[in-house]
């Protein structure tokens, strides 16, 4: 599919129906682009997640605050009542 698309002003333009159709992209749907080494650009559907890397400073902070406390301890579970 060959399109011409027009960028405006802000930068903005919008996919063709086509194309948004062809992606599975909705209203509100996240596309990732790419640029490779010849200029071509590729978009694809996509999520974007936040990832969060943890400094080793970080990970022992997390073991003091949750690991340490319970070491040495034997964790019972308790039944509840069900409940309808």
């Amino acid at each position: 599919m060959v399109k011409l698309i027009t960028v405006n002003e802000r930068g903005s333009l919008t996919l063709p129906r086509e194309a948004r159709e062809r992606l599975g992209v909705t209203r509100g749907g996240q596309l990732v682009m790419d640029i490779d080494e010849q200029g071509e650009v590729i978009l694809r559907a996509g999520a974007v997640m936040p990832v969060e890397i943890y400094s080793s400073t970080r990970e022992a902070e997390f073991q003091r605050m949750n690991e340490l406390p319970l070491a040495g301890k034997k964790l019972q579970w308790k039944k509840g009542k069900k409940t309808r």
